[in-house]
Order: C-alpha cells, then structure tokens, then sequence
C-alpha cells in the first residue's frame, strides 16, 4: 500500500494548491504557466483549446494501455471461475470473488468511458464538449470506494493462493497485457500484484488529467463547470480514501456481512395509485430501493424518504403472459406532446432573447421556472413502456420508461446481481433508516433529467435532420426473425424514432433501410437489436409492451464533430457480440478554413530555413548536414563540444563562405577548428529569423512541458512536433539524433544529454521578439524561468526513444506506453 500512500499524498499536495489558486488560473509552478500567467493575464483560447485536445489525446492513449491492463486482469477470471465448481478447483468462488472484486465493473465503466471520448478527440474541433464524460467518470467513483476498501483483502487473499497453490502462482506472476494500438509490442509480462494496484493509481492519473484540462479550458467554455464538478467530486474521493471508514457507515451491510454497494440509480417514473410519480431508484448489491426526495427547507441538507423496497432474493420479473393487466394509464396524446415541446424551446428562445439584451435577472428566473414545469409536465407524461417490478411476497410496482433501452439496462443489472448467492431478508426500521440516509451520499445521478438542468452553455446538442441508413448486422450464433429500432434523446428522456423491417430466418440480416430522423437538442443515437417473437401464447398484456427480446444495444454519440454534413459516414456498433453497420449524415453549415497567406524570401543565415530547403532541394539545409558531418568525423570526442566556444573570425569566415555559397566552403571545414564548425551550427540556428520549433507553437511548448500528468505530457509534445513544418521538423529530428551520438561519448567529451539541452534549447526554442521586449519589464527569476522550461523541452526530446518522421506523421493519435 507504500505506492498508494505515495500517490494519494501527492495528490493531497496538488488539492491544497488547488483551493490556494484562483480558479481558471495554473496552479503547477510550471515554468510556462508563470510566465504565461504574467503576461498581462491573457490566454489565447485557440491555443487553450488546443492544449485541451493534446491533454486528452495523451489521457486517452493511457486510458487505452489501462484497458488493456484491466482485460489482461479479467482473463484468468472466467477460467478460475470454471474450475471452481470441478473435482479439482484452483480457487475457490469466494477467493474469486475477492482477488477480482469490481475489476469487471471499473472495465465496463473505462470502456464506455474510451468508447465515448476516442472519436471526440479523433475528429477533434475546437467547439467539442466532453465535460459530461468526466462528469459520468467521476459519478461513478462509488465503484473505486468498494475496490479501495477491499484491495488490501484482494492482495492478501492473492499472496496466500499463490503460496498454497502452484497454479495460481503461475498465472499470476506472469499476466500479459496488449500493447497499445500502432505500438511494435504485441505484449507486455505483468504481475497480477502490480496489475491491482493500477485502478487505484489510475484515480490518481485522472484526477491530475482533470487538472491540466481544466487549466486549459477557457472559464467560459461550456465544459469548465463539468470539468470543475468532476475535479470536486474526484478530489473529495481521493481524500475519503485516506480516511478511516465512517463507523456510521458500518450499518449499510449485507445480511451476510458484505459491504452494501450501490450499483445503479436513476429517476424513473412510477405508476402509485393510478398517478404518475417521479421516483429516484437505487440498486444496491442485493436490494432495489425507491425513494422519492423529500421537500426541505431551503438551505437544508436534503434527504430521501423511502417508498419502498424489495431485496433481490424476492424480486421477479414476471413473463408478459403472466403479467396483470395494466392499470389504466391517462395518457396524453401525442399532438400534445408535441405542442408542450414547441411551447418550451419558445421559451428557451424568450431567455436567450433576455440574455442577450441584458434583461433582468428576474425576468429570466421567472421565464425558467416556467420551462422547468413544462419540462417536468413532459418527463412525467411522455414514458409509456413498462417495467414492471414484483415482490415473490407481495406487491407488484410499476414503472413506465420512454425507452426499451433503458428498461433492458435495469433489467440486465438485476439479473446479473441475481446470479449470486442472495438473501432474503427484512431490514428493521433504523436499518431502512441507514440505507435511506446513505442514498444522498452515495448517488450517481444528482438531476432530474430535464434541459433546463443542464448548464446555458453546455452543448445544445443537434436540431435538424438525422438521416440514418441501417445497413446490415453479424455474429448471431442462429437464425432468427431480426429488426433494429433507433432512438435519440430529446428534451431529456429517449424517444423511439424509427424501426427496420423484421428480416426472416436469418444470421445475417441485409435490412439497407435509410430514415430521416428528426433531431431536438439530441446528442446520442441509441441502435437496438430485437429478436420479433411469433409465439400467440405471449400476449400483450401491459399497454405497449415489447415481449420482442432484445439481442443487442448500443450507442453513438450525436455532436456535430462526430456527425458528418455532408458525405454518408459508415460506422458499425457492437453489441453483445453482434456487430450492426449503419452510416449517417446530419446537414450542417460548413465550417469556412482560415488561411494565412506565405512570404518568399532568399539566402542563408537568417532566411527561413523553408526557404533555403527548398532552393536546395533538399530535406535538411546544407550547412547543418555538413557542420553535423564533420563534428561527427573529428570533434565527437572533443571535450565540451558546443559548449565550448570557437573564434568568432573563423565562424564569421564560415557564415560569408556558406552564404555566399562558395565552392571552397568543404575545404574550410576540414581545414577548420572544430569548436568554430560547433559555433558556426549554432549561429546558423540562433540567426532563422523564428526559432526552428517557431514562434507560433512556443506558448505550447512551454505549456506542454508543464504539464503534470505524464501520457498528456507525451501527446502533447509528441503532437507539437508533428505541427511544426516539414523542413524544421526533419532538422529537428536529424540534430536530436546527431545530439544523442554526441552524448554517448559523454565519458570522453564531458557532453550530457543535460549539457546539450542547456546550450542548444534557448537557440532552438525562445520568445518572438514581441514577447521578448516584454521579458525586460519581467523579474529575472520568471525569465530564468523560460529559459530552464526552453531547456526542459530539448532534454524531453533527448531523452526520449527515437522518434521517426514517418512514424510522427502517421499517427493521428500518439500513443505513449508509459502509464
């Protein structure tokens, strides 16, 4: 626990910075945030966004490598699990059960998470929110408590299975991990030890991740209050970790004595005594509580009261030709529906009118109180499939959602708890009371689901039209009657929008159905796939109940980086192991690209170096090809080479006679000190009229080399390299390696890595001369400040594996194997 002491305690030291910053501003002494933050407090939201997309490709190329490592985990599982009920068990089920204790659940979480956030960052504008996806990420930290509080367990259960047991030992000193996408190693030998350790690090990582996104995240961009909430949550949480367990807490157990987990919870809509409630309804590890919020005063923490509950050991679903009729449901025609929605974005529209001429803040309270209304009239009106709850003892409860997906999820999460060995019990009133409190606490869904929730600047989502064609589906395992419906969200629940034909006796279904589906601030496009049941006997006995089985579901998110405008986009969904390809488009307005015109220049020292390249045909100007060519021949075991200075009248004889472009420049060089070659290199880079990593990309630079979390870092300045010209990063890349052939001989030539960052990093990587006359008003600290950060980017570069062009140039994403 040594290495989560650690983490967890240098997270403590960033929290406290944190509360000591003024929010939006950096908090990490880093040398380019200092001196970016002195600047007259400015930050150029281009390039704030575009710090956001490397922090997140760096994040999400970890994110990756820690999937990896969660599936090399869950491998042995499902094996040991099957040897457990045999003659001859490796482990047992309990043991099982405790080595690999939510590991299944922190999967699913990250995958969704990856899955959600990749074509976000891979099709990347700079008008993307994805504050929500961390917002979910960090409501879902619940799961992390249950690992946390069981991890010391889980080590010592696998310490004393390994020692009894030779199998096991083998298996879990050796566990191999996939290597990451365009990585040359297909795998990685990993301890199951060091393997359990990483979701506990990997709270640590997201944490920091959180905080160079929000440093990066302009403060009126519709993300910084999301990205603020999931800070706040996940610092709360990496503080709770470190506490004593609350003995309060103690009472919300199992009757067999496990800690009681809270698995999934959301409002739903019940159907009480002929009338529609909003109800929050939480799944806790052997029990479905349902509670609805009750009314405090102002100010007042806020509590549930419960309506009801049944434990999972008592709970069934009964089979639709079983069910009881359904209780008749006063539901509202669709016409008006329809007029409630036109009637709220009227309103939405009447406070954006208010907004923008500076209304009164009264007038808009007053105009949102209504949308609210109206929003909750519709949430509690609009659902109509059943899901139908019943108590093997007793009573049955009826909910109504708007989506067979939604239904199919809850369904899909009781069963799966059912699948353990539950109790039944009853809970005394101060039990019920514990539970009910604990709720507040310990839920994941914090707001009733309507639009006028979210914040004014949080992504609207798309209005217009989705055209969809449902193309075909694979990987059913027999023939079967098939159909896929299509949902989208609108004015906060899931809507049923289109249906394929159903496809007869089939594993593979060719349905090629386009639809044109309406958009109302959606943002996600669910796909179902359904088995049609045939069977007479299954009657529909509840009002608008699907008994069609539901084979597959998945979902896509609907922003306008991931929709295309204008050509069909094909993308497939998996589902359950079935694969449904479907291709979109949505019509949008064009973006228009902003150019900037080019300036064509002629000579040498300091002429652009994309200038000189290109007179010369060539890929690395000449005069660096041949100072690298002769200091490599006879002055790589020179001591202090580059460091040391030439004569000045022999560099300046070198500068005229390559400028002039004098047939006789080969033999000066070989007649020529070396020291004066090494100082000829170095003028030659100082003179470029912009640095050779530019002057556009230096705020970057320095920015990216702050940054604290280390797959961000990686991205970044790995994508900063690809931004840079072709001509100067093909220098770049060619003086980096002749730097490091010249560090090798350090022994000799007295010439670190260190030492050649420090000489060639202010050359390489300085200020515009904009900037730099603003240096002279700056303290000397914060400019001696730039100068280490120009010197830690070099050494970054030196110290890194070797980086091909080829290589930088095909990855859209790089991705870091660092974690």
């Amino acid at each position: 626990m040594e290495e989560e002491e650690e983490a967890i305690g240098y997270l403590d030291k960033i929290l406290e910075d944190e509360e000591d910053s003024e929010p939006g501003t950096p908090t990490s002494p880093g040398p380019g945030c200092t001196f970016l933050a002195s600047k007259k407090g400015e930050r150029d939201a281009g390039k704030g966004l575009e710090m956001r997309k490397l922090v997140l490709s760096g994040f999400l190329a970890s994110e990756e490598i820690y999937i990896n490592q969660l599936e090399a985990l869950l491998l042995p599982m499902k094996p040991l699990k099957a040897t457990a009920t045999t003659s001859q068990p490796v482990l047992t089920i309990q043991q099982i059960e405790t080595i690999f204790y939510k590991i299944q659940d922190i999967y699913e979480i990250h995958k969704e998470f990856y899955d959600s956030l990749c074509p976000k960052v891979q099709q990347w504008e700079s008008k993307v929110t994805l504050g929500h996806l961390f917002q979910k990420l960090a409501s879902q930290l619940g799961v992390y408590k249950a690992f946390v509080d069981n991890y010391k367990v889980a080590l010592e259960t696998a310490e004393k299975c390994s020692q009894s047991n030779n199998q096991f030992q083998k298996i879990s000193e050796e566990l191999k991990v996939k290597g990451p996408k365009d990585s040359k190693e297909s795998h990685t030998s990993v301890t199951m030890e060091a393997l359990l350790y990483k979701p506990i690090d990997r709270v640590t990582r997201s944490t920091l991740v959180l905080h160079d996104l929000l440093k990066h995240t302009p403060a009126d961009h519709p993300d910084y209050p999301l990205l603020q909430d999931a800070l706040r949550i996940s610092q709360n949480f990496l503080s709770s970790i470190n506490e004593d367990i609350d003995p309060r807490r103690t009472a919300v157990t199992t009757p067999k004595g496990e800690t009681r987990q809270l698995v999934k919870d959301g409002f739903l809509v019940e159907l009480s005594e002929g009338s529609r409630k909003l109800r929050h309804v939480f799944l806790f590890t052997d029990v479905v509580l349902c509670a609805k919020l009750k009314k405090t005063a102002v100010g007042k923490h806020q509590q549930y009261d419960c309506k009801w509950y049944v434990p999972l050991a008592d709970l069934v679903f009964p089979a639709p030709e079983e069910s009881e009729p359904c209780p008749q449901v006063h539901t509202i025609p669709d016409h008006e529906l329809e007029d409630m929605k036109i009637k709220i974005s009227a309103i939405k529209s009447e406070v954006q009118k208010e907004k923008a001429g500076k209304g009164q803040s009264r007038a808009i309270e007053r105009l949102k109180k209504k949308m609210f209304e109206n929003e909750f009239w519709l949430l509690l009106n609009s659902p109509t499939i059943p899901f139908r709850i019943h108590n093997r003892n007793g009573k049955s409860y009826l909910f109504l959602l708007s989506s067979d997906y939604e239904r199919s999820e809850w369904r899909e999460a009781i069963q799966k708890l059912q699948k353990k060995d539950l109790q039944a019990f009853v809970l005394s009133s101060v039990e019920l009371q514990v539970l009910t409190g604990s709720c507040f606490k310990l839920r994941t869904v914090h707001n009733i689901p309507v639009t006028s929730n979210k914040d004014d600047d949080e992504s609207p989502g798309l209005y217009g039209f989705l055209h969809v064609i449902v193309h075909s589906a694979k990987g059913f395992k027999q023939s079967a009657n098939l159909y896929c419906t299509l949902e989208v969200d609108s004015f906060g629940y899931f809507v049923s929008k289109a249906k394929t034909r159903v496809f007869r006796d089939t594993t593979e279904p060719q349905w090629n159905e386009e639809f044109e589906i309406e958009l109302e601030g959606s943002q996600s496009l669910r796909v179902l796939c359904y088995e049609k049941c045939y069977d007479k006997t299954k009657l529909n006995k509840d009002n608008n109940e699907i008994v069609d089985k539901i084979m597959g579901k998945g979902q896509v998110q609907l922003d306008p980086q991931a929709v295309p405008t204008k050509n069909w986009h094909m993308d497939v969904i998996e589902m359950n192991g079935i694969k449904v390809e479907f291709s979109m488009k949505f019509t949008s307005r064009d973006m228009s690209l902003k150019r900037t015109p080019s300036k064509k220049q002629t000579g040498v020292f300091g002429v652009k170096i994309s200038v000189v390249t290109k007179r010369e045909r060539s890929k690395v100007p000449y005069i660096v090809r041949q100072c690298v060519e002769e200091v490599e021949k006879r002055g790589i075991e020179e001591v202090g080479i580059y460091r040391i200075s030439g004569v000045a009248t022999d560099i300046q004889a070198l500068k005229a006679a390559f400028d002039a472009n004098n047939k006789d420049v080969l033999v000066m060089l070989s007649d020529m000190d070396i020291n004066a070659i090494a100082g000829t290199l170095k003028l030659y880079f100082r003179e470029l009229p912009e640095p050779l990593l530019t002057d556009r990309l230096y705020p970057a630079f320095m920015e990216g080399i702050a940054l604290s979390d280390p797959a961000a870092k990686e991205n970044c300045m790995m994508h900063l390299l690809r931004s840079l010209p072709d001509p100067n990063l093909i220098t770049f890349l060619f003086l980096l390696e002749h730097l490091k052939r010249v560090a090798e001989k350090e022994p000799v030539n007295k010439m670190s890595l260190h030492n050649l960052a420090t000489v060639f990093g202010p050359t390489l990587l300085r200020p515009s001369e904009v900037e730099s006359k603003g240096h002279l008003t700056l303290a000397s600290d914060i400019w001696s400040h730039d100068v280490m950060a120009q010197v830690q980017v070099l050494l970054y570069y030196l110290q890194h594996p070797p980086i091909s062009f080829a290589e930088l140039k095909r990855n859209t994403l790089y991705f870091s194997t660092d974690v």
